[in-house]
């Protein structure tokens, strides 16, 4: 009777909305524990993955034990940790002749209380802002959830002036400059190549516009190391930094760079560095490896994911992306390659 009572209080623990109260370090430690023993038997393919480790999951006492399952498994698993139907399945970009990743979302308000909490934080309230959307290669395919955040941040921005654009640069340019003639904060979002794409035509010296990049080229123009993309990107637009969103179709939560190449999370996201050549060993702050994600808004899927990204995290928890790992295929967002 006890043991049921104690399973039915985890189960009830998994409530998101406790995910969303972390304030601190502490409280995402015990958060993460929980998720951890949640997802170690809710989740077959994380429970299978774990097996096959000869991990048991009750010797795991510290966030630093937690394994973190291979990104690769969203291509050939349905990553899932409760029975219930899916209402979206996000799918990756990836490149012509690879599976793409498959997120199976049975809960959208979580993902959609991550996206808003998470923009809220670093940039406030949409409704400040005219976002206009410059995502072709996003919007050309279904299943992006990039696309998903972005039309609902522009619905709640309430701006008749925010959108989407495709190819057509000449009405995006006319509408940049009546918005930063009007002095109106706006974010310009778009992926890299149609950035210089866009710019390769029009140039400018904004003053009221955010500019933020989404990720790389898509194929459609040579890899840039990100310094480079990021000075061409500024001198283009008259702007002094360039922005940045480091997310991907397996996770429902986002990061931010306000420029330099630095990113920082919401307090239910984090980030550690794997030993390249020993996956299960973590590497201390400054150095370079194998970029693990901790996104505990992926509560119904896993939330411990190993990527293809390489980079480093600050003492100040703050982390850069450096590059991606040789053999791994180009995609999802704001991904580069050094």
């Amino acid at each position: 009777m006890r043991k049921n009572i104690l399973l039915l209080l985890i189960f009830f623990d998994m409530d998101t909305a406790s995910v969303f109260k972390i304030t601190n370090g502490e409280q995402f430690s015990r958060e993460a524990l929980k998720v951890f023993d949640f997802q170690s038997r809710k989740n077959p393919a994380y429970k299978e993955f774990l097996s096959l480790l000869k991990i048991s999951p009750k010797s795991i006492r510290k966030i630093e034990d937690i394994p973190f399952l291979p990104i690769r498994f969203f291509k050939s698993h349905q990553i899932v940790s409760n029975h219930k139907k899916e209402e979206r399945i996000f799918l990756s970009s990836g490149t012509t002749g690879m599976s793409p990743s498959r997120h199976f979302v049975t809960d959208l308000s979580v993902y959609q209380k991550s996206y808003f909490k998470g923009f809220e934080m670093f940039y406030g309230n949409p409704e400040k802002y005219n976002i206009l959307a410059l995502l072709p290669s996003y919007l050309e395919r279904s299943g992006s959830s990039l696309i998903y955040m972005v039309n609902d941040l522009i619905k709640k921005s309430r701006s008749e002036h925010s959108g989407f654009y495709l190819h057509n640069f000449d009405e995006l340019n006319e509408k940049i400059l009546y918005l930063e003639e009007k002095k109106e904060k706006t974010l310009l979002i778009g992926v890299s190549y149609a950035l210089l794409d866009f710019t390769e035509k029009y140039q400018f010296s904004l003053k009221n516009t955010y500019v933020m990049e989404t990720g790389g080229m898509k194929g459609q123009r040579k890899e840039m190391v990100k310094e480079e993309l990021h000075q061409t990107l500024g001198r283009n637009f008259g702007v002094d930094k360039i922005h940045s969103e480091y997310g991907m179709t397996e996770l429902l939560s986002q990061a931010y760079s306000k420029g330099d190449g630095i990113f920082k999370t919401p307090p239910w996201m984090k980030i550690v560095i794997r030993d390249t050549e020993d996956a299960l060993t973590l590497l201390p702050y400054g150095k370079t490896g194998g970029i693990n994600i901790i996104d505990l808004a992926n509560i119904n899927s896993c939330s411990f994911i190993a990527t293809q990204d390489l980079g480093k995290v600050h003492s100040d928890k703050t982390f850069e992306v450096v590059g991606r790992f040789d053999n791994s295929d180009i995609r999802g967002c704001n991904l580069m390659v050094v």
